[in-house]
């Protein structure tokens, strides 16, 4: 399924639809903006500018002080300190307005005649630090302080105390600073001059204690004994291996098969021997060839053979020894080489940690140094430099008492009411469209689902009559023609033949299923059609009752066997027939499975052009499934806001995968039922309708 591009009227048809959400949302913002700016008190805003300079405090290295560059954590800082309680609290002492408040604001002498002085000043202080505000002129020193109040005359009065009350605090902050900071200055020194002492002492008793002076020559001599100890503990480890696999292997083979080993064949005396044995061989043979076995000659030979032969062993069980004393030799110099490594290790380990903790004394013993030194230096330049203010100040303009309110601002505020109404309410109607998940237009059928739709159904007023009974007491109420563009797009379904086996069905309940059965077959059998109708719903039937039938014998006879004929009733029309569902069956998916129906089919057909299946809806019962899998094609009925993409897909995906041969489920396509034309957005439907009926009233 390709994806649908989006179009600007796709935008405006949802917003067309959903109208009445936007004028809501809209009519609401709006009141509730209009309410609020007519009710609010005007408040006034009165603004005072100072030029704030920090000045960077001298030391003894300087000659004069010079004005610092801009800070911005600073100014911050200075403009915390502006808004700050205990500026406040200074306006409030100046002010008097413990006594004075009541005389700008007569309305409000009650809220605070119940309080004592204390508590009275410190709300007071609190209201008047809560409404100051202070903005810094850009690419400026100077600073706006502003206050804003009900009453002008006391907004002005407040941001000129402001500033006097912030220059005053700045003095006292300097010169509580100065004070406390040479006091604490000269008790922290004592403190380090005493740890400094204390840390001197330490080190040198930990000098004399360790021998620190000899002890850096160990230090460097280590690695070197480390390094030596572990080559010679690398060679002795080889050559361990080595004569270890070579006694092993003498080990497993006998003293017979010893000489073949190089390491033992390569014995100079071995191989005279060797040598000896191979002549004494060789003439034995020649003398076996002149005399005879027991001759004196031939005895005397063989036992010289058996003599060199005996010497020959002998010699190799000497080589073996020789072997194993070596390499026993090797493994007890590998253990002792191992063993030194293991000392030296652990004698640097202990120097190390020796010369760790001589260097931690020594790094305290310079920290306590430098900072005694510090506090000694800072002390001094503190006496200086005391006087020497760090913060100038200065009032550039005095507040003037304003004549117009600042807030609340009325052409904004409705400008703004207007604005946030309109587009809220816009993506109100799109956040309940993205919400709403149900089947509304033909588009999103065909584009999500990728099915045709056959067909749309209005919604019929109530005024109109019953939809179930409408074309069969009226066939050519102009309601009909709805059902007639379903016929038509039904019988050309097919490029050689309308499908003759039709099944009708929805997702849910209360979808339509049954009054578009009813009504699709009144409608086909108008055009010379032969149709059947079979209410083939055997738990909820009701085309019984819709045509005023006997329903005590009907489909379920037919199909559990009580009945051998197939009850057909005569419909309203010409064309019409009916099979109503018959008495419930507790059984109704296995009567539907089994192979009467398949007989049944076969035996309707000869007989009607168009036979249409009324069946219960297909996510309830598996009814509608075993159906769908007998007839030629499925007609699916959802309806219009209430069937969900999602509850259809799963209902395809249920009919797909029943498939059991190649045609397997036909899906005609899909009829969308009770369609309100007055607020759905089928513009092309809607303005058919309405045209062509108008039309036909003329």
């Amino acid at each position: 399924m390709e994806e649908r591009e989006i179009h600007l009227r796709d935008y405006l048809r949802t917003i067309y639809k959903r109208r009445y959400t936007v004028y809501t949302f809209f009519i609401i913002v709006f009141a509730v903006v209009l309410i609020g700016t007519f009710s609010t008190t005007p408040v006034y805003k009165a603004m005072t500018q100072i030029l704030i300079e920090k000045v960077e405090p001298s030391n003894l290295s300087m000659m004069y002080p010079y004005y610092f560059s801009y800070d911005p954590a600073f100014y911050e800082t200075q403009y915390q300190l502006i808004k700050g309680a205990s500026v406040a609290q200074k306006v409030v002492e100046m002010l008097d307005l413990e006594k004075t408040y009541g005389s700008y604001f007569p309305g409000e002498r009650e809220a605070f005649s119940h309080l004592d002085e204390a508590a009275k000043s410190t709300k007071l202080a609190s209201m008047v630090s809560g409404n100051i505000s202070v903005n810094p002129v850009k690419d400026s020193k100077i600073v706006t302080i502003s206050y804003m109040s009900e009453s002008p005359e006391f907004a002005a009065l407040i941001a000129n105390s402001v500033a006097k009350a912030y220059i005053s605090e700045i003095l006292d902050m300097k010169m509580s600073s100065t004070r406390y900071a040479l006091e604490w200055m000269s008790k922290k020194a004592e403190e380090e001059k005493s740890k400094l002492e204390k840390s001197e002492r330490a080190l040198q008793d930990y000098m004399r204690a360790n021998d620190i002076v000899t002890l850096q020559d160990k230090i460097a001599i280590t690695p070197e004994k480390l390094s030596e100890f572990n080559t010679q503990l690398i060679q002795a480890q080889t050559k361990r291996k080595e004569l270890e696999s070579l006694y092993q292997k003498i080990l497993r083979n006998p003293i017979a098969d010893a000489e073949t080993i190089p390491a033992i064949s390569s014995d100079p005396t071995i191989a005279s021997l060797r040598s000896e044995i191979l002549k004494s061989e060789q003439s034995l043979e020649e003398l076996g060839k002149r005399y005879g076995q027991k001759h004196p000659t031939m005895i005397r030979a063989q036992e010289d053979l058996k003599t060199l032969k005996e010497k020959r062993d002998q010699q190799i069980r000497r080589v073996i020894q020789s072997i194993k004393n070596e390499y026993e030799l090797a493994k007890s110099k590998e253990e002792s080489l191992y063993a030194a490594l293991s000392s030296s290790k652990n004698e640097a380990l202990s120097l190390n940690e020796k010369f760790i903790q001589y260097g931690v004394l020594l790094r305290e013993v310079e920290t306590n140094r430098q900072l005694y030194d510090a506090l000694i230096k800072r002390i001094k330049e503190q006496s200086v430099t005391e006087e020497i203010q760090t913060v100038n100040v200065w009032v550039v303009e005095k507040a003037q008492i304003p004549q117009n309110p600042v807030s609340p601002r009325k052409s904004l505020n409705i400008l703004l009411g207007i604005i946030v109404g309109l587009f809220g309410g816009v993506g109100l109607t799109f956040f309940f469209d993205y919400l709403d998940n149900t089947i509304k237009s033909p588009d999103d059928v065909e584009t999500r689902l990728g099915l045709t739709v056959l067909g749309i159904i209005p919604l019929l007023p109530q005024k109109d009559g019953n939809v179930e009974e409408l074309l069969l007491n009226d066939p050519q109420v102009r309601f009909s023609e709805h059902y007639k563009n379903l016929r038509t797009a039904l019988l050309l379904s097919s490029a050689s033949k309308p499908p003759q086996n039709m099944l009708v069905t929805s997702m849910g309940p209360e979808e339509g299923k049954t009054v578009t059965s009813v009504n699709l077959a009144l409608t086909v059998a108008e055009s010379d059609y032969s149709v059947l109708l079979i209410d083939s719903d055997l738990r909820k039937p009701r085309i019984h009752s819709i045509f005023g039938l006997d329903n005590t014998k009907g489909l379920s006879t037919y199909l559990a066997g009580t009945s051998s004929d197939i009850h057909i009733v005569k419909g309203p029309g010409e064309n019409l027939s009916i099979i109503p569902s018959g008495p419930l069956p507790p059984n109704p998916s296995e009567l539907l499975g089994s192979y009467k129906l398949h007989e049944l089919t076969g035996v309707l057909k000869e007989k009607y052009d168009i036979i249409i299946w009324d069946s219960p809806p297909l996510m309830a019962v598996t009814d509608g499934i075993i159906l769908s899998r007998v007839l030629d094609g499925t007609v699916i009925v959802t309806k219009a806001g209430k069937t969900t993409f999602d509850i259809v897909r799963r209902g395809l995906k249920a009919l797909r995968g029943r498939r059991t041969t190649d045609t397997g489920s036909h899906i005609l396509g899909v009829v969308i039922n009770a369609v309100d034309m007055k607020k759905s957005d089928y513009y092309y439907y809607k303005n058919y309708y309405h045209s062509y009926y108008s039309s036909k009233k003329e």
